[in-house]
This record gives C-alpha cells, structure tokens and sequence, in this order.
C-alpha cells in the first residue's frame, strides 16, 4: 500500500530533528516520495488545568489539527500516512486521537503497521532478560514513579516519559538502570 501524502509533525525548535529523521527515513526507505506536508503539533498546557484534562484538551487539538491538515491536503480523499515514534500501545496516545477522527460514518480508517519497541530491541541487542524467574514485568511513567515511588513486589520495571528524572528520588543502591533516552 502507498499514501498520497506523509504527514510530518513538527514538535517546536528544540524538536526539530524529529521532523527531519522523518524527512531523512522517507527519502532513504521510499521509491517514489509522496509529497511530505509539515504541519505543527499544538502544545499542551501544562500549567492552567488537572494533568488528565489538559491531556484530554490536548489530544482534542491534536485531532482537530490532523483533521485539519487532511481536510487540506487531501479535500478529496486519499491515504495518509503518519510515522509515530515508538510503539503506539505504550504510552503513546496517538491511537487515542486517531479515534477522534473518526466519528459515526466517516470514510476514515486507521491501519498500524506494528513495529518493534525500543524495549524489545535494546533487551534482545545486549542479550539481556528483561523479568527475573516467574516474575512479571512492571511499565510505567516517569510520572507514577515521581508520585507513587517503586511498585510493590516488583523486580522489573521499564520507565517511560521520565523526562524530570523521578529514579534520582529513589534510593540508588536498590536498582539498576540499564539504558536511558532524553533523561532530564
């Protein structure tokens, strides 16, 4: 299958690579490039509201963007095509908005095409098990970690979204990190 047109977020200045390693990834990977259209992500507000209701608020813009940028470049109709970062079933919301767009009888359908998670790829690349014996695996926010501390009666736990660093609170000698991206 091909898309009409990529769509391409741009996150801001301090993201602005992001937008091109997706230009980089098309130009490299596809053999015609539909055309790329750069449309910017709104920014959520962090300051004004509850964290779930500006999230929530948050997604609503983003939907109503990409709704935007499709009616636009494609009024007739056609196949988008948007790269996410990572898994979109974990922590990632970009399946939540994706249901925002399509409300009873739109001619709008969401195909994933799975990928691999960082997790996946780093445990298998250093050839490390991610769960102790019959243990479970624990995955959570930076978040949670900063307000509820380590969980109880876990031994594996994969943090995502930690960008204010919550593991410096935790005592240092009772775990071990093996791998880390945009800590800080």
């Amino acid at each position: 299958q091909t898309a009409d047109v990529i769509l391409i977020p741009r996150k801001g200045a301090q993201k602005s690579d992001l937008a091109d390693l997706r230009k980089t990834i098309c130009e490299k990977c596809l053999d015609p490039i539909p055309p790329l259209v750069y449309f910017d992500l709104p920014k959520r507000d962090t300051k004004t509201k509850a964290y779930l209701d500006g999230v929530i608020d948050w997604h609503s813009a983003i939907a109503k963007t990409w709704l935007d940028t499709l009616h636009r470049t494609l009024p007739n109709g056609g196949r988008a095509a948007l790269m996410i970062w990572g898994d979109p079933s974990l922590y990632d919301s970009s399946l939540r908005i994706a249901e925002r767009l399509t409300p009873p009888n739109a001619a709008i359908s969401i195909t994933v095409v799975p990928g691999l998670t960082s997790v996946q790829l780093l445990t298998a690349a250093h050839a490390i098990p991610l769960n102790t014996l019959g243990a479970a695996v624990t995955y959570t926010t930076g978040r949670n970690l900063a307000d509820h501390g380590w969980p109880d009666k876990c031994e594996s736990l994969v943090v995502m979204l930690d960008g204010q660093t919550a593991f410096d609170r935790l005592d240092q000698d009772a775990f071990e990190i093996w791998w880390g991206a945009f800590l800080g």
